[in-house]
């Protein structure tokens, strides 16, 4: 359902009285905690590549095929996963993966070799296809009535408070006492996040009225499909230069190690308030957000080598650029959940499955970048290479997504 901005809400009849407003946002609250454990594991191999790369004698871009798999199997897993598990209870489902998430955890903590962390990281990136396809609608579901946007940036916060806290706090304990105490130290965040979730978190009914059959009717959507398109080249861009940030800042920069945590911190600082700019404004005037998403990423992928010749410059940059991708998030997921009332979470994780093909291709082609033409210029190609999406969505999608639905 939408309330009357286009922004997932819900009906009056399908949520309690709001006569406990505190303990009415402790399922949200919740959810939130999940994103932030969930993605600081999606990204520490970016901050702690140097280290699993010294410790198993391989390249950086050799361990940077962690990023790249990982993404690959979230990819290709997440819409056979989410149809298997259509008709399983939210609360059950969630719970589940989140156990798979601490077990693969662990055994990345005990890695005896590359292959095994390998191993174990693809077991994460399975309880990851299911989570973001079912995360945001779920927490949309649960929200207060009428706060379906605020859950929905809440949750999307919890994101961004990874890049803040989890991963600069995982690349440090990285530095520190090494790489394995990281994945483990997230293992045990992650069992008190399944404790809170198995108090908090009340059993809500799958989107079981989803099949199959329905399937090509949800593709076929324009405004689902031009999302799709975009995303896969858009993302692929942005981590072309993103998987590699941390050599980057490092390298061509010349940022010490506790610099790169805090650039690693503010980029995620901005994602925060972006979200909370994006939940008071975006129903009304959805164009800047959508702008700032593909156009701001572009020019500020292409600015990442000029900047990075003056320490202001790199860090003022870094602070747009996460504010753009944030903004990105936030933007298309509220898109496909607008423009998918029904399958919303089919839907959701064939943008999660297209989003990790772009993670991991982007991942792939920044390491040969780095092998090749060198590092300092993963942020020209990355750039070239949303410039494409940038085309497509102004000429193309802005005006389709701008003219569906109910907006003010």
């Amino acid at each position: 359902m939408t309330n009357s901005k286009g922004i997932p809400g819900g009906t009056a009849q399908s949520r309690p009285a709001d006569n406990a407003p505190g303990r009415n946002w402790l399922p949200v609250i919740g959810l939130m905690f999940s994103a932030f454990i969930f993605n600081t594991s999606e990204f520490i191999p970016i901050g702690l590549l140097s280290g699993i790369a010294d410790d198993f004698g391989i390249s950086e871009s050799a361990a940077g095929m962690l990023i790249t798999v990982y993404a690959w199997v979230v990819a290709i897993a997440s819409l056979p996963l989410m149809l298997v598990f259509a008709k399983t209870e939210n609360k059950r489902l969630m719970l589940s993966i989140v156990a798979l998430f601490v077990l693969s955890h662990i055994v990345s903590g005990f890695a005896a070799n590359y292959n095994m962390l390998m191993i174990s990281r693809m077991g994460v990136a399975c309880s990851h296809a299911i989570f973001w396809s079912i995360v945001t609608p779920l927490a949309v579901k649960v929200a207060p009535e009428g706060k379906g946007a605020t859950a929905l940036s809440m949750v999307v916060s919890g994101s961004s408070f990874a890049m803040i806290v989890g991963l600069p706090l995982g690349r440090t304990i990285g530095l520190l006492v090494g790489w394995r105490t990281a994945f483990l130290i997230i293992a045990g965040i992650a069992a008190m996040i399944f404790c809170i979730l198995a108090a908090v978190l009340k059993r809500t009914p799958s989107d079981s009225s989803f099949s199959l059959r329905k399937l090509p009717g949800l593709i076929k959507s324009p405004a689902l499909l031009g999302i799709f398109l975009l995303t896969l080249v858009a993302i692929t861009g942005h981590f072309t230069a993103y998987s590699y940030i941390e050599p980057f800042l490092g390298q061509v920069a010349g940022f010490s190690n506790t610099g790169i945590t805090l650039i690693l911190a503010m980029f995620g600082v901005v994602g925060i308030i972006g979200s909370f700019i994006f939940s008071g404004h975006y129903s009304r005037t959805p164009r800047p957000f959508l702008l700032l998403a593909v156009a701001g990423l572009c020019l500020f992928l292409l600015l990442l080598h000029p900047a990075a010749f003056n320490p202001v410059t790199a860090v003022l940059l870094c602070l747009l650029w996460g504010f753009a991708i944030n903004s990105y998030n936030l933007t298309f997921q509220t898109e496909i959940i607008r423009n998918a009332p029904d399958g919303t979470s089919v839907a959701m994780s064939i943008y999660s499955g297209i989003y990790n093909i772009g993670i991991g291709t982007g991942a792939l082609i920044g390491g040969s970048v780095c092998s090749g033409i060198g590092i300092p210029y993963i942020g020209y190609v990355g750039g070239a290479i949303v410039l494409v999406a940038a085309i497509y969505f102004v000429r193309k999608l802005m005006p389709v997504l701008l003219g569906t639905g109910t907006r003010e």
